[in-house]
């Protein structure tokens, strides 16, 4: 694939993969699983975010495909675990994206002061607007994202700078009302506002010169993250206290002492960077997972086909549909699937590609610092898993279907390479090459018994070249 896209734009997508609309509510979910102590969640979160953002940078700069940790792990450990993979990469991003949406579309809708049934108009105009950009490819909507992402830095940098002054020590105690559990469950929730870095390897083939290119964006997207999600995180327990455990839309809250006329259409047009970032990058990658698992025979070949502009439309479609299906589940039923569930849902099957991603860097990657740093993420990875507690049993559901049908579709064979016009060429070298040696040996025997006038050695046989 030739690459579209440079460090700037790059750098773009993988802060909007990873610094999603989560951050919009996950302050407020993480308060209220741990109270204070979930910045000890939030430190172990970024802490492990490096070792997952360098080995996904040294797998994508090594295997640039569009099949991303679906192609790492079945070159590591076979194509039955690189189905599985896949397969919970592309399950996962319907069930994200439609909680993104609508977390976006809650605070719009509450910062610009209308009905609550207006955050689903709005999620499902943002998400619409998110697929239809991806029919442009990352060259064209690449330049849109990085205007995006730009202004999105710039506002959350301002609810960070406008909150800090007004952080109280008095509302970091009793730091740990729920012990040990809460904080674990705080991470396990938490894992959603680091993953991304599993989607961005699937645009590693994007790049125009991965090798050099993805190191860079991987260091500038992973400080810049690192410091948004510090601020926020801080100013949600130190400025809100208990009271920011128990809000669902904290950033509101946080520009409260500082509300003047423009602060709520601020927060509204925070909310929708923060919506549309996330909901582009991670939409692109999981078309082009997709077309690379039809491709693989690990789905239909037919995903694998239609791609126009570098973009597989019959996999993105496929992905619409099924945000289609869960936007609906969630609109029509919301005390059964709600923003929360789905939120949890994604988070545990991300870890579960992420953690055979990591694994697989250990069995890949010939770095001891990198593969070190990827065995003790993965520990943490698996670890945040087993918080996620009876939706563990989705990546087992769907590994299970990805199974059968790796059973019941074998990847056929790979046709053998057939001849090219170039093999007997090589074939007469090499006895142009054998006869040199002879006549070499030849004139050796003669010099050594004195013999100049000997017969005179053979000459080189003419060789028809084809």
């Amino acid at each position: 694939m030739t690459g579209r896209i440079g460090v700037a734009r790059g750098t773009a997508l993988y802060v909007g993969a990873v610094l999603g609309p989560g951050v919009l509510i996950l302050p407020a979910l993480a308060m209220h699983a741990a109270g204070p102590a979930s910045l000890l969640a939030w430190a172990a979160m970024l802490t492990v975010s490096v070792p997952i953002a360098a080995a996904f940078a040294a797998l994508g700069m090594r295997y640039p495909d569009a099949g991303g940790v679906a192609t790492f792990t079945r070159r590591a450990f076979g194509p039955a675990v690189g189905t599985a993979v896949g397969w919970w990469f592309y399950a996962a991003v319907p069930l994200g994206m439609v909680a993104g949406a609508l977390a976006g579309g809650r605070y719009a809708a509450t910062a610009l002061g209308w009905e609550p049934t207006a955050a689903g108009w709005i999620a499902a105009g943002v998400l619409g607007l998110a697929y239809v950009l991806n029919l442009f490819g990352l060259h064209v909507s690449g330049r849109v994202h990085l205007a995006l992402t730009g202004g999105l830095f710039a506002l959350l940098a301002t609810v960070v700078a406008v909150a800090l002054p007004h952080v109280a020590a008095s509302r970091f105690t009793p730091f740990a009302p729920q012990g040990l559990a809460g904080i674990g469950s705080a991470a396990a929730v938490l894992f959603v506002a680091v993953c991304g870095w599993e989607a961005a390897a699937n645009l590693a083939g994007e790049f125009t010169r991965p090798r050099q290119q993805l190191p860079v964006v991987a260091g500038a997207s992973l400080s810049i993250i690192a410091l948004l999600y510090a601020g926020l995180a801080i100013c949600t327990v130190g400025v809100l206290g208990a009271a920011g455990g128990e809000t669902e839309v904290p950033l509101i809250l946080l520009l409260d002492p500082a509300a003047g006329p423009g602060a709520m259409a601020v927060t509204a047009l925070c909310a929708l960077l923060l919506t549309s970032g996330a909901l582009f990058t991670f939409i692109a990658a999981a078309a082009r997972a997709g077309a690379a698992l039809g491709r693989d025979g690990a789905l239909p070949k037919w995903l694998a086909a239609n791609s126009v502009a570098g973009v597989p439309r019959r996999s993105l479609a496929v992905q619409a549909s099924g945000a289609a299906a869960v936007g609906a589940a969630a609109l029509g039923a919301p005390a059964l699937v709600d923003v929360d569930l789905l939120m949890r849902a994604f988070s545990v099957l991300v870890a579960s590609v992420t953690l055979l991603g990591l694994a697989a860097a250990v069995r890949l990657l010939s770095s001891a610092v990198i593969r070190t740093g990827a065995a003790a993420a993965a520990v943490v990875v698996g670890a945040v898993a087993a918080f996620g507690g009876r939706l563990v049993i989705l990546p087992v559901v769907v590994a299970t279907a990805a199974w059968a049908w790796h059973w019941r579709h074998p990847r056929p064979p790979a046709p053998p390479v057939p001849a090219t016009p170039t093999m007997p060429a090589v074939r007469a070298t090499s006895e142009q090459i054998r006869l040199l040696a002879g006549n070499s040996r030849q004139l050796h025997d003669r010099l050594a018994s004195g013999a100049p006038n000997a017969a005179p050695i053979r000459s080189r046989p003419r060789v028809r070249r084809s």
